[in-house]
């Protein structure tokens, strides 16, 4: 566990580099899925910390999920919006401030059926996981 944690933070920070360096020219898209950067501050910490993810546009905001690869525990980067949800992104070359928060209810369910019909990968950590994965609605602060 302790290897896989450190493998997945050196590949993130490699992905940010990359992602950074090249105005998103090189890591905004993996495999023909859109990736953003998230930048967070550590809840303990009050560290930075930068996830690259997987995303979503629906209409003018964007969608991430908190799936943890379908474990029982929430994502560190969803522990800390939930403590601090004013946060930056950067989708290519462009970086925004928005605020994030859990899609509720129907806009949920509907979020939820559009990103697991196009990324049916979801489904998967869905049936792995007692909790009920966090649709991350990230709104453009205004």
């Amino acid at each position: 566990m302790i290897f896989e944690h450190a493998t997945i933070r050196w590949i993130s920070a490699l992905h940010e580099f990359w992602y950074r360096l090249s105005d998103g020219w090189i890591g905004s898209n993996v495999m023909g899925a859109p990736i953003l950067l998230l930048d967070t501050t550590g809840r303990k910490t009050g560290r930075r910390y930068t996830t690259p993810l997987l995303y979503l546009n629906d209409g003018d905001h964007l969608i991430v999920i908190a799936s943890n690869g379908g474990s029982d525990r929430d994502p560190a980067w969803w522990r800390n919006l939930r403590a601090a949800p004013q946060v930056e992104v950067q989708v290519q070359n462009k970086r925004k401030r928005v605020r994030a928060e859990a899609a509720q209810g129907d806009e949920r369910a509907r979020l939820w059926a559009k990103i697991t019909s196009r990324y049916p990968v979801y489904r998967s950590y869905e049936r792995r996981t007692t909790r009920q994965i966090p649709v991350v609605v990230l709104r453009t602060d205004p």
